[in-house]
């Protein structure tokens, strides 16, 4: 056993002086320096300049072009609802009814009031016409005459005062009848028939939703840019833009609207709180699809940026509040550059600064390269879709 582990020992000791042998002729082989790294590869994209369209982005809110509170104009008892919740309803449509027994005998008693005045009025032109020519021919005395025309002026206003009761009876006694005042859509009765209602009572509400109102914020900047647009194109100021500036609504699930809207209201001023100014665009709703209370999105072209430069959103790098981009020149050389981000347009931004067009610059891997290091550089290419923009400052 002792001999088999000193023959052992010494095949070891063998194999480690050949290996030290082996290393010393490579060594000697090679000069004795290490292999040289191939320089890495990185994706480039050249950068783009073309001119690009900004859209703007807003958070939006539909309602009614007009909402109108249905409320009754005379107090009674409620005792019908002639619409179906929910439903359109005409101008003029009854709505609900109230109970028009105290109103038909008011009226009652009304055309009982005038039809004794106009008695009245009567025997007073009678007496007129009877005592004129007595009182020429001073058969009775001048004061007669005068007493009967007073008598006949006063049953004249006395007329006139019955129609006017008349008349308003017969008005009190028509809204009983409680009716629409606009086309729309009817919400839910606020009250159930057998209740005691007044002109303090509200009845329900009807919205005109064809077209559809849809209010949005906007910051003072993209006023200002929209207004220079607007005014480019000839017009005095965006309430007068029409068409000029068409907006596009993203519904809550996503979907375009297919009809294209503009802008019918823009608020006097800017809130100081928010900086922001209130727009409200008017749209086409033929189906009624879209409602009071809805959320959406407007999509609006804001301005158009001449010459813009472009690049792969991955190709900048955010480090401690500023960004850079790794530009690979003409020796394949990395140069890391500072620059000034624009807006986002789809998946590329705009660089307002610190690029040249036509430049190459690393798409993916920036944070592992430093100045001065050659790369092996593989082309890529720029696809700029517009589907989203945020602009400046947000």
């Amino acid at each position: 056993m002792l001999v088999w582990r000193r023959s052992h020992i010494a095949l070891s000791g063998l194999s480690i002086v050949g290996l030290l042998l082996l290393t010393a002729c490579a060594k000697k082989e090679g000069g004795g320096k290490p292999p040289i790294a191939p320089p890495m590869q990185v994706s480039v994209a050249t950068v783009e300049q073309r001119d690009v369209p900004l859209d703007g982005d807003w958070v939006a809110t539909l309602d009614g072009y007009v909402n109108a509170q249905i409320q009754p104009q005379v107090s009674g008892y409620l005792i019908k609802q002639d619409y179906r919740e929910g439903s359109v309803v005409e101008s003029g449509q009854v709505l609900f009814e109230i109970d028009p027994r105290p109103f038909q005998a008011t009226l009652d008693q009304m055309e009982g009031q005038l039809a004794q005045t106009q008695a009245q009025l009567a025997l007073a032109d009678i007496n007129v016409k009877r005592d004129t020519p007595l009182a020429k021919a001073h058969a009775i005395a001048q004061s007669q005459l005068d007493n009967d025309v007073q008598q006949q002026v006063a049953q004249s206003a006395a007329v006139r005062t019955a129609e006017a009761n008349v008349e308003q009876a017969q008005l009190n006694l028509g809204f009983t009848k409680v009716r629409s005042l606009i086309t729309g859509i009817a919400g839910q009765a606020q009250t159930q028939v057998g209740n005691l209602v007044s002109p303090s009572t509200t009845l329900t509400s009807v919205s005109q939703v064809n077209p559809i109102k849809v209010y949005f914020s906007i910051s003072e900047q993209e006023y200002l840019a929209l207004s220079s647009r607007v005014k480019a194109g000839g017009k005095t100021d965006l309430l007068s833009s029409g068409n000029t500036v068409p907006l596009q609504l993203a519904l809550g699930n996503g979907n375009i609207y297919p009809y294209k809207g503009q802008i019918v209201f823009v608020d006097r001023q800017v809130n100081p709180q928010t900086g922001t100014i209130r727009i409200a665009g008017s749209f086409p709703n033929p189906q009624n699809l879209l409602r009071p209370g809805q959320f959406g999105r407007i999509k609006a072209e804001t301005e158009v940026r001449h010459n813009a430069l472009l690049v792969p959103q991955r190709a900048v790098n955010e480090l401690q509040g500023s960004y850079q981009v790794a530009v690979v020149d003409s020796n394949n050389t990395v140069q890391i550059r500072n620059v000034a981000l624009g807006p986002q347009l789809g998946s590329d931004l705009i660089i307002t600064s610190g690029i040249n067009p036509k430049e190459r610059v690393v798409t993916e891997g920036v944070s592992k390269l430093k100045d001065g290091m050659r790369v092996s550089p593989q082309p890529t290419t720029v696809a700029a879709t517009v589907t989203q923009l945020k602009p400046e400052g947000q």
